[in-house]
């Protein structure tokens, strides 16, 4: 079965940075998309990035545009998210999902790591 692992969570000073990873394993063919969500407290979760797999496309939602670089590394099923310019309201819970072949809603998740920003 598929497993998400996430981490690279702590705290951090408002104006640095952190870079979180994502794990999966379980699988024998790559995913068709994969991304990163988050919650804050006594929040909705919420979309952040995310990235089709084949082709390296990128989604993101304009709260994040231009600080939050996604990227991926085939070779060692490994998932990134670089975390720029970091503001208090970045606090939350960071979870990776993944969209397997042929599916159309993220149906494996992560435990989360969370990412607590100082001001």
């Amino acid at each position: 079965q598929v497993r998400l692992v996430e981490s690279g969570g702590a705290l951090v000073q408002a104006g640095g940075s952190l870079k979180l990873s994502c794990a999966y394993t379980g699988r024998t063919f790559a995913p068709y998309r994969m991304g990163w969500f988050r919650q804050a407290p006594r929040q909705e979760r919420e979309f952040v990035l995310d990235i089709i797999w084949s082709d390296g496309v990128s989604y993101y939602a304009d709260s994040v545009k231009g600080r939050f670089p996604i990227s991926r590394d085939n070779a060692k099923n490994m998932l990134y998210l670089q975390l720029n310019s970091l503001k208090p309201e970045d606090t939350a819970v960071y979870y990776c999902a993944l969209i397997a072949a042929l599916g159309v809603e993220y149906d494996y998740w992560g435990q989360g790591t969370q990412v607590t920003v100082s001001s």
